[in-house]
């Protein structure tokens, strides 16, 4: 699966106002993109390589969201995008609109930005934004990782880094490393680890991986642990005093983690309440910090956590 192969699939989710832009858009550039930002009544921006680029009518991409010709999006083509993600069913898509994201096929995420109504379920009810974020398969990246702590046998790692820093794409590939060799349980609470449709992952997780998708980190933790028997159980973004605590009921049991934790330093990861207990406890051996979003995906430092290893 490739980025050209997400950019045409983003297209077919736009109006043809927009669509007809974007698919003037240079292959080059379009290759390169990883989101594309719709915001109601503001031209529509592409992010390549970090860098803001500006969508024109003509497909040309500019740096000045100012320039002649640039594409605005209305809130007419915001609310038939919305509903072609909902699949023409709003009332069906409640979790979504309440969790302010989706994900579509290819694992690409669809962040919404609006305003909430004031009902106790709290669903965006006015969608004035959309971001759409292109995942990507890097098969081997995890090479390195994975000969660096698993070559002597399983371990717990917890990667950390900022935002565009890669720890989703790194988890995702040292997934599959780690499934093709021992029993693997992957909690896909976005479905953007395993890009599944229908349930079937598109991604390669790995030969022996059991995915449970759509639930709650620490719901699908421990029903992984009661029914799958995991060595190594694999998490996106741990966050929550449940999710920590979902890891250390399975630590107990001698089960083996792999997550990511958005932090940027140690100093960073020790001030996350998330992760305190589990550092305190000993859960995690190793701590993978990663370099900048300008550099996705690349080891700054391993730093060892546990005296065990």
């Amino acid at each position: 699966m490739n980025r050209s192969t997400s950019y045409e699939l983003i297209c077919s989710y736009m109006p043809q106002s927009v669509r007809a832009p974007m698919q003037r858009v240079q292959q080059e550039w379009a290759n390169l993109t990883d989101e594309i930002r719709l915001r109601v009544n503001r031209p529509i921006s592409l992010v390549i390589k970090g860098e803001i680029r500006y969508l024109c009518n003509d497909g040309s991409l500019q740096s000045n969201p100012d320039s002649a010709g640039c594409c605005v999006i209305r809130k007419n083509e915001i609310d038939s995008i919305v509903a072609a993600l909902c699949r023409f069913s709003v009332h069906s898509c409640t979790r979504e609109l309440t969790e302010a994201f989706f994900t579509i096929e290819n694992g690409v995420r669809v962040g919404v930005g609006g305003t909430y109504s004031s009902s106790k379920c709290g669903v965006i009810k006015y969608v004035n934004s959309l971001n759409f974020r292109i995942a990507r398969e890097v098969i081997g990246c995890a090479h390195e990782l994975y000969q660096r702590i698993f070559a002597s046998g399983l371990r717990s790692v917890l990667i950390c880094g900022g935002v565009n820093s890669g720890k989703t794409t790194l988890l995702r590939d040292l997934c599959r490393l780690c499934g093709n060799s021992y029993k693997v349980a992957l909690i896909d609470e976005r479905s953007e680890l395993a890009a599944s449709v229908s349930g079937v992952p598109t991604n390669d997780i790995g030969t022996q991986t059991d995915l449970l998708e759509g639930c709650r980190r620490s719901e699908g933790i421990v029903t992984a642990i009661r029914t799958l028997s995991p060595q190594i159980i694999f998490s996106d973004e741990i966050s929550t005093e449940e999710d920590a605590g979902a890891i250390l009921q399975g630590s107990g049991c001698g089960v083996n983690f792999a997550a990511t934790i958005h932090a940027k330093s140690i100093n960073d990861l020790t001030n996350r309440l998330a992760a305190q207990k589990l550092l305190s406890e000993g859960v995690f051996d190793y701590a993978v910090l990663l370099e900048s979003s300008g550099v996705p995906g690349k080891i700054k430092e391993i730093r060892r956590l546990s005296r065990n290893v």
